[in-house]
């Protein structure tokens, strides 16, 4: 009797709550109102509620949806958030053949989240028909980059920071600066970024920041990737075109901004330079694959809830521009493929041209040297309570200083995987030789270079680096890689393979092994040999005597006079100083 019993209440509570869940509505309202929002603008979501907010918002409206793509050094994948109005299609290849698509990072910087509170109200009010929706513009977001930095929350390691009251950590899960790492892709992190971006292969791209610099008036500042090296019709339309329509935009909603104030521990009412992004960061990056990028830097010393309104009025601006200016984009961005090819001259190294620069009205505070009751030093101390307007000089145009010419193709010997796994995950196209080749080449000596002294993001980087050309015929194998700059890739080929690029993998280590001599030589036995040598080489003989006469530290040491000597040899290994890619003219 005690088991019909049981048996009775299971079976009646079954009933209620099949009746309870059908009695359900189809859609439960959820509550959208953000962290941000709740805190009164003092406060930012967590990672958890960043992804919660999200997956929501996809369940609740079917133009958003959450997929997770790769994985980061925290050992959480990364999230891709995508709003598309324009049809039920989510392939990425399908959507841009009718649609521009807007890519927007947040979090790189954890402590800067202003970009991630900003994001979610984006996205949210688009649905929810507050603000009127993209027609031709697909948005995609990346929610938190830097996740590791994001779950290593604290209220203090932001110095110079008016709120939010707690915040991420600017170093990874493994403490890098994930805006150093692009090139590189030393992290997890970088890697999924480079599966994403090529997946998603964006038009328009915008990393948002906060400064770390000087004291000014305005809350928003702009970032876009250099013109003159972003180069072309698009370095030319970034410019003249889209900056200044986005200015206009904010603008006319009584939103100031001016071009990142690119200075430290001095006032900027003296004029500045614009900032030059190399391919390590974000925008120098996305601009090697020709997509128009910019980071939004908000000012430091204003109220987080400002910040956050600021950068959401921003980034809604530029979604209004990417919608207006599509056709236009998408023509620009085809013809700029074709505008470095085999033959022509591309530009590795840049420095400011002096002889032209630009005018700003800048809205700044007075500032001065006084002495410090600290340190008893000059110290610099802005007045807010003197604001000024004045004309200062910008300087906003670089001219190159190293140019190269374009090579036809690349080879690359197959055992160099560290860098031929990174072209791969970027699309970069090769062939790979079928039986063992001799072909005339164009060969790199690596002549000069400095190193670090400190490390920097995990590497004693090189810089200045000069190479030695020489013509020769060279014995490649079964299997090796030759890569054709006749592809979308060609500006990441040339910007990492060409050792003097800034951010070339030689300068950042990857081929530092052929820096090392491996083998050498016992002066004792060598010395006579180099005696012979000298006999049977006249011209080098007078060599020889021309270094010992005008070069001191040379005349000067027996061991440099042997060391020379051997590598005028053929005894002196040909990997030394080798640089592992060749040219094909």
């Amino acid at each position: 009797m005690k088991k019909l019993c049981i048996l009775f209440l299971i079976f009646c509570s079954c009933g209620d709550t099949t009746e309870n869940e059908s009695a359900k509505p189809a859609n439960v309202q959820i509550d959208f109102t953000t962290v941000f929002e709740k805190s009164k603008g003092l406060e930012t979501a967590t990672y958890s509620e960043t992804i919660k907010f999200y997956e929501d918002l996809a369940k609740q409206y079917s133009e958003v949806t959450i997929q997770t793509i790769g994985e980061t050094d925290s050992g959480e994948p990364l999230h891709v958030v995508t709003l598309n109005y324009n049809t039920s299609e989510g392939n990425f290849e399908t959507l841009r053949k009718s649609n521009r698509i807007l890519l927007i990072n947040n979090g790189i910087h954890p402590g800067e989240s202003d970009g991630i509170d900003a994001t979610m109200l984006l996205f949210r009010d688009i649905v929810q028909d507050k603000i009127e929706a993209p027609q031709h513009t697909i948005l995609v977001t990346i929610p938190i980059y830097n996740i590791g930095g994001s779950l290593n929350r604290n209220s203090t390691s932001r110095t110079n920071q008016n709120g939010p009251i707690e915040y991420g950590f600017r170093g990874n899960a493994r403490n890098y600066d994930l805006n150093r790492d692009f090139i590189k892709a030393d992290t997890k992190n970088a890697k999924t970024f480079a599966q994403i971006f090529h997946k998603i292969q964006p038009d328009v791209f915008i990393d948002n920041h906060v400064s770390n610099g000087a004291d000014y008036q305005y809350t928003l500042t702009h970032l876009f990737t250099q013109h003159n090296k972003l180069g072309g019709q698009l370095g030319e339309f970034i410019n003249t075109e889209m900056m200044p329509k986005l200015e206009q935009k904010l603008q006319a909603k009584s939103w100031d901004i001016t071009p990142y104030v690119n200075v430290f521990n001095r006032t900027p009412d003296s004029g500045f330079t614009q900032f030059l992004d190399s391919p390590r960061y974000s925008t120098g990056y996305t601009t090697l694959f020709n997509t128009l990028g910019m980071m939004v830097e908000t000012h430091m010393l204003k109220p987080y809830k400002q910040r956050v309104e600021g950068t959401y009025e921003l980034m809604k601006s530029m979604l209004e521009i990417t919608e207006e200016e599509g056709e236009k984009i998408a023509q620009l961005r085809k013809a700029q493929n074709k505008l470095w090819t085999a033959g022509k001259t591309y530009p590795l190294s840049w420095e400011i041209d002096t002889s032209k620069s630009s005018t700003l009205k800048f809205k700044g505070y007075e500032g001065e040297l006084i002495s410090s009751e600290l340190t008893g030093a000059k110290r610099l101390k802005y007045n807010r309570s003197k604001p000024f307007t004045k004309d200062i000089d910008y300087q906003n145009y670089f001219k190159s200083i190293n140019d190269i010419t374009i090579p036809s193709a690349y080879i690359i010997p197959r055992g160099w995987h560290n860098v031929l796994d990174l072209l791969k995950l970027n699309e970069v196209k090769f062939t790979q030789f079928e039986k063992d080749t001799i072909i005339m080449v164009e060969s790199y000596k690596i002549g000069a270079f400095d190193t670090r002294k400190s490390p920097y993001e995990g590497h004693y980087a090189h810089y200045n680096t000069t190479v030695n050309v020489s013509d020769q015929n060279v014995q490649f194998r079964k299997g090796d890689y030759l890569i054709s700059t006749n592809q979308k890739a060609i500006r990441y080929l040339l910007e990492t393979l060409e050792p003097s690029a800034t951010d070339s993998f030689f300068n950042w280590n990857f081929f530092d092994t052929i820096l090392q001599q491996k083998e050498g030589f016992s002066p004792y036995v060598w010395e006579d040999r180099a005696e012979q040598l000298l006999k049977n080489n006249p011209k080098l003989q007078i060599e020889y005597n021309v270094k010992i006469s005008y070069d001191e530290d040379f005349a000067n040491s027996w061991y440099a006079q042997l060391d020379w000597l051997h590598k005028q040899s053929k005894h002196y290994e040909k990997a030394h100083l080798q640089y592992p890619v060749y040219r094909i003219k």
